[in-house]
């Protein structure tokens, strides 16, 4: 198989040719493909939309994979594992997982939009389901938004304490991501548990 075939350009992926951030995560799906045995059937048919680097703080970085929309649950199979086995090949780089999604500018009265948009290409529902896809094995378990005298909100997401270990150290990670893709200041946190 072939690095072209493992990049489908969806709707509002990019358009040119895939760059260097793409072919080797694509290279490197293929080549886990053929040297794990246990992972063949299902990284065979997935594919990628597009991949991204990310600066984090500390001059580190991290790669945003893009998928397909219709493709995220057999993605979500794997994705621990994949995960991994990607962070073994690029090392000290991230990797996280998002799906694709479009969104449809909200209808003004001169725009001639024959159907009603629906709830999930909102500007808000695409970056929920952004939050979910970044820190997907764990959950979301609360959110607050705190809102500064200047205006300026800053958004606290509660994961799921019993993740705590895993993805302690991706964090930092997760944050810059979010904001690089969407705009908005988020920061992740684990609720402290009361022993």
């Amino acid at each position: 198989m072939s690095v072209q075939n493992k990049i489908l350009r969806t709707a509002n992926a990019p358009a040119g040719p895939p760059d260097d951030t793409e072919t080797s995560v694509a290279q490197a799906l293929i080549d886990l493909e053929n040297n794990v045995p246990d992972l063949k059937a299902e990284l065979r048919p997935l594919q990628i939309s597009a991949a991204r680097e990310v600066d984090v703080k500390g001059g580190k970085k991290a790669i945003v994979v893009f998928v397909p929309v219709p493709q995220l649950k057999a993605f979500h199979k794997v994705q621990g594992r994949l995960t991994r086995e990607l962070e073994k090949k690029f090392s000290d780089r991230h990797v996280v997982f998002i799906a694709q999604r479009r969104m449809l500018r909200k209808p003004t009265r001169t725009s001639r939009v024959k159907q009603k948009r629906p709830r999930s290409r909102t500007l808000t529902n695409v970056h929920e389901r952004i939050l979910e896809d970044l820190v997907f094995p764990t959950e979301i378990t609360g959110k607050r938004t705190r809102v500064s005298v200047d205006g300026s909100k800053l958004l606290r997401v509660f994961l799921d304490p019993k993740d705590s270990t895993s993805l302690e150290y991706k964090l930092d990670s997760f944050s810059s991501v979010y904001r690089r893709l969407t705009g908005k200041d988020v920061v992740f946190e684990f609720p402290a548990t009361a022993d």
